[in-house]
């Protein structure tokens, strides 16, 4: 089984606690470890200036105080945002965290992390180059071995390259028809797809290849409770407290 190789829990926080705080801030992965998740997920996207923060968006407008493209800002201009304020006056003043203080929060509050690559075109490799070994150094040994995962077949590529120790997953919206043949090059351990359109045949499909199956984004527990009864591995929430409360780890 692919679980032998990779080891999460049932429920993972999606970019912390993005209900209660605002997401990918270290105030939501602090919300995210107080609610009792085990497990976050978060996103590292790459500035102007080759600097590794977590960040969902290609642009800065939805969740920060800036506008345009996070890609063409440098680092030191992101620096001046507020990431807080959009969501609630109690955050304001919340930075866009580094890879680097989120990671080393995780070590701190206890978390385990799956670190999604969002890539821009043309930097996929790129992202992955300089993200990659940051985490690793940032991460110690006798922690959970963390996933890494990706939209992106060229970022997880270069994963298999630079970190092949750490489990790689595929992002995909619908399974794809050559989901076998990409998951087999990219030495994947799991396969990752929107709950929206799976299918309990595609999960059972999926895991007899020998893959985990993690559904994204999953907030409503009945929900959880059947993509749990297919054989799902692992769902993405937005609301950990009240999934854990109600389907439990």
């Amino acid at each position: 089984m692919v679980q032998s190789r990779a080891s999460f829990p049932r429920i993972i926080a999606h970019r912390g606690s993005p209900r209660a705080a605002p997401e990918n801030t270290l105030a939501s992965f602090r919300k995210a470890a107080a609610e009792g998740a085990a497990w976050v997920e978060f996103d590292a996207s790459l500035t102007l200036d080759n600097r590794v923060v977590v960040f969902h968006d290609d642009d800065l407008d939805r969740t920060s105080d800036g506008s345009g493209p996070l890609a063409q800002m440098t680092f030191d201009a992101l620096q001046g945002l507020d990431a807080g304020s959009w969501f609630a006056p109690a955050f304001k003043g919340e930075m866009i965290p580094t890879l680097e203080e989120a990671i080393e929060l995780f070590a701190e509050v206890g978390l385990g992390f799956n670190i999604e690559l969002k890539t821009d075109p043309g930097r996929e490799v790129e992202l992955a180059e300089v993200a990659l070994p940051i985490a690793a150094e940032c991460w110690r040994p006798d922690l959970p071995v963390p996933v890494i995962s990706s939209f992106s077949r060229q970022a997880v590529a270069a994963a298999k390259e630079i970190l092949p120790e750490w489990p790689r997953a595929m992002l995909f919206d619908r399974l794809p028809e050559d989901w076998r043949s990409v998951g087999k090059a990219l030495d994947a351990v799991s396969i990752n797809l929107s709950q929206r359109h799976l299918t309990r045949e595609q999960v059972m499909e999926v895991r007899g290849a020998g893959y985990a199956v993690m559904a994204y984004t999953v907030n409503e527990p009945d929900r959880a409770q059947t993509l749990f009864s297919w054989g799902v591995d692992a769902i993405f929430t937005d609301l950990p407290g009240e999934m854990l409360r109600q389907v439990g780890k």
